[in-house]
């Protein structure tokens, strides 16, 4: 079982995994249905992936249609996806299903936005480790269908050496040091700064990525001006749709914001079931 699967087993035992009341008792035997998720908000669309195992998890028979795909621009009032098998089934996928395209659309329509406003300059946006614990991977897949770029995606695939590490390591040479001692010269090492005396250090000791934290504008334009191209630069902190092309016009080389899933809000998707009929054209779908 890969991890969306796990992802989806534990959101369906969440929710349905000792019962669903109200529908058994409803439905005490089977019978075939059809639902239809429809955009109530202009969105763009993520998710329908682990939107389709979720249903298929509850009955592998299920036929579904998506009607667009992750990354494209939905209106207000489209149809999302047609989904027909049993009804019990579809009323326990319903909620789980919903959640997934609502938390994963806000993210990437939001992403979106982050992108537009980027529009003509060469600056790369790219997300963080911010992320829901467990939906990670679904929340970086999100941010591509939005048009964004993915930071490191764990602690097993990148260095990243920041405060914390320097203070304990007692200095940023240290901590590279320390870090080229153990690992792969293949692997590239950012080091986070927050003043120009960190950046001359990080520059001395080649880090190969410089992240510019917290700083303001007219520092990181500086920052940028001192590197000189030794080093990729990333810009973090204070990071929103306000202060996005001021920090662009800097010069960096890439802009990580942890907005991109924290502060995005879920869009609005309705579902709603039909019970099937021989003369439904769905039915033969």
């Amino acid at each position: 079982m890969d991890m969306i699967d796990q992802i989806v087993s534990l959101a369906l035992f969440e929710d349905s995994g000792l019962g669903d009341i109200t529908s058994e008792s409803i439905l005490p035997d089977a019978r075939q249905g059809r639902g239809v998720i429809t955009a109530k908000q202009d969105c763009i669309l993520a998710g329908t992936d682990v939107a389709r195992r979720t249903f298929q998890a509850l009955d592998p028979e299920v036929a579904l249609v998506f009607f667009f795909r992750d990354g494209d621009a939905v209106s207000r009032g489209d149809e999302v996806l047609s989904v027909q098998g049993d009804l019990l089934s579809l009323l326990k996928a319903e909620r789980v299903a919903l959640n997934f395209l609502q938390r994963l659309s806000g993210i990437a329509t939001l992403t979106r936005k982050y992108v537009a406003a980027l529009d003509g300059l060469s600056a790369r946006l790219t997300d963080t480790r911010k992320t829901t614990p467990g939906w990670r991977q679904l929340e970086k897949a999100a941010i591509r269908a939005g048009g964004g770029y993915n930071h490191r995606f764990s602690l097993y695939d990148g260095i990243l050496i920041k405060d914390n590490h320097i203070a304990v390591a007692g200095g940023i040479s240290a901590a590279v040091q320390a870090v080229k001692n153990r690992t792969s010269h293949l692997m590239k090492i950012e080091v986070e700064v927050t003043t120009m005396d960190q950046v001359d250090e990080a520059l001395a000791v080649g880090a190969d990525v410089i992240m510019l934290d917290n700083m303001s504008c007219e520092q990181m334009a500086g920052a940028v001006a001192r590197i000189q191209g030794q080093a990729l630069v990333e810009a973090s902190g204070n990071v929103s749709l306000a202060t996005l092309k001021d920090i662009a016009a800097t010069g960096v080389d890439v802009i990580s914001c942890g907005a991109l899933t924290h502060q995005a809000v879920s869009v609005d998707l309705s579902m709603r079931l039909f019970e099937a009929e021989a003369s439904d054209p769905q039915q033969a779908s």
